[in-house]
């Protein structure tokens, strides 16, 4: 890939796991690898990324180090520690891209990323400057008030599930980044605040967030029926 085309990753993993009584999740196993090290194989064989910034948390970042050690991951540059908000690691990790055109955001604790997955994500966002992986809404969701009273129900066609990959132009994450004051739950948002086109791309049922005992269950299932 030419220079200015370099893409780098950045691996959110800072979270604090308080739904998992008290482990990590991305160092939780999945077959015969933690949570984290599976993301970031994926990452490592993705042709199209050139630099991967590890952020865990403060805790945690010795114990990642560690696991790195033993690891054949050359495109890991660094491994550091985030932030009190889901942003403030993101923008550690960002900090650390050396020279990339294009950033590739994805959250430590979904397991069941593939390759592909990034890769579409690189090919719409080269078309936009940003896209976004997500999948159509399959329950009806309902709109409710503080008081739990149904306000509304929207069409669910026109909803989706967000995920990462959450692929970005650098110099407009850096400056959504750079710009970012409200607490936010994903990196798009920033980057709608500012007014910039955000595409989003089909991303998979697989590709589960783990929060809880029964999400690293689930995603243990379908590692052995689809994982490698």
């Amino acid at each position: 890939m030419d220079e200015h085309q370099k893409t780098g990753a950045v691996i959110a993993a800072a979270g604090s796991s308080q739904r998992m009584g008290g482990v990590d999740k991305v160092f939780a196993p999945l077959g015969d690898k933690p949570v984290l090290a599976r993301v970031v194989d994926t990452f490592q064989k993705c042709d199209s990324i050139d630099q991967i910034v590890i952020v865990l948390s403060q805790p945690s970042l010795e114990q990642g180090r560690q696991m790195a050690a033993g690891q054949e991951w050359s495109k890991v540059t660094d491994i550091c520690s985030g932030g009190a908000r889901r942003q403030d690691s993101v923008m550690a990790g960002l900090n650390r891209l050396k020279q990339c055109h294009w950033v590739v955001i994805h959250d430590g604790a979904r397991p069941l990323v593939s390759e592909d997955l990034i890769e579409q994500g690189l090919e719409v966002a080269r078309g936009t400057g940003a896209a976004v992986a997500a999948v159509p809404v399959t329950d009806t969701v309902k709109l409710a008030g503080d008081d739990h009273f149904i306000q509304g129900t929207p069409p669910r066609e026109n909803l989706w599930a967000v995920q990462t990959p959450q692929v970005f132009r650098f110099e407009i994450i850096s400056e959504a980044y750079g710009k970012q004051n409200d607490e936010v739950t994903d990196d798009a948002r920033l980057v709608e605040q500012l007014g910039y086109p955000v595409k989003l791309y089909m991303g998979s049922y697989r590709n589960i967030k783990i929060t809880n005992p029964d999400d690293l269950a689930l995603a243990g299932v379908l590692w052995q029926e689809h994982g490698s």
